[in-house]
């Protein structure tokens, strides 16, 4: 899986530096923030190290972005991204799960979002390696910047939140796991504006 990241990082590159000789590279015109309508791929790229994946897909008018995603987490443990930390005892995986997501450019390659994410959870506890399912409704809103290399590819930090009703599960042990209620989450994507209209 790291071959496969490592060989379309460096087809990226290739890539943008082909377009570096067409154009100004770093600064384009128009700016890729001036675009008017466009299709975009990204990926939450950390969730391949963990053997999950990440598929987003969106549309831009003008400063408006609309995106739908699926994520599967793979063994990376959500908790991670908790105020407080791992919940000892107990691990939560992302299994495959949908979200929505709407957008707005307040400035440059800046956006602000909120978003919906039908979440399902995998909750494994450690001592008897019993897992649970649960369904979580989560709702919350991001920031990022897309810093571009040349017209096609970006690179895209940002931050969510995350917030949600309280959710339980019980095991057979007699044992409750709680889920948190907030969650804020770093988050890294590499994308490309596969069409676009200026």
């Amino acid at each position: 899986m790291k071959k496969q990241l490592l060989i379309s990082v460096v087809l990226m590159m290739i890539i943008s530096l082909t377009q570096a000789q067409q154009e100004t590279f770093w600064r384009p015109e128009p700016p890729n923030y001036k675009v008017h309508k466009a299709f975009e791929v990204e990926s939450l790229i950390p969730m391949y190290f963990y053997g999950g994946y990440h598929l987003g897909v969106g549309y831009r008018f003008n400063k408006i972005r609309v995106r739908a995603s699926i994520i599967n987490g793979g063994t990376y443990n959500a908790d991670e991204g908790t105020p407080d930390g791992p919940i000892d005892g107990y691990e939560r995986y992302y299994k495959p799960s949908p979200g929505f997501f709407l957008g707005y450019n307040l400035w440059k390659n800046l956006e602000l979002y909120g978003y919906y994410e039908y979440h399902t959870f995998q909750i494994k506890q450690l001592a008897t390696s019993e897992m649970q399912d649960v369904i979580s409704h989560d709702v919350g809103v991001g920031l990022s910047y897309q810093f571009f290399l040349g017209r096609t590819f970006y690179i895209q930090p940002g931050f969510h939140t995350y917030f949600r009703s309280e959710k339980q599960v019980g095991f057979s042990d007699g044992e409750t796991y709680t889920m948190p209620t907030f969650e804020f989450t770093p988050v890294l994507r590499l994308g490309a504006r596969i069409w676009k209209q200026y």
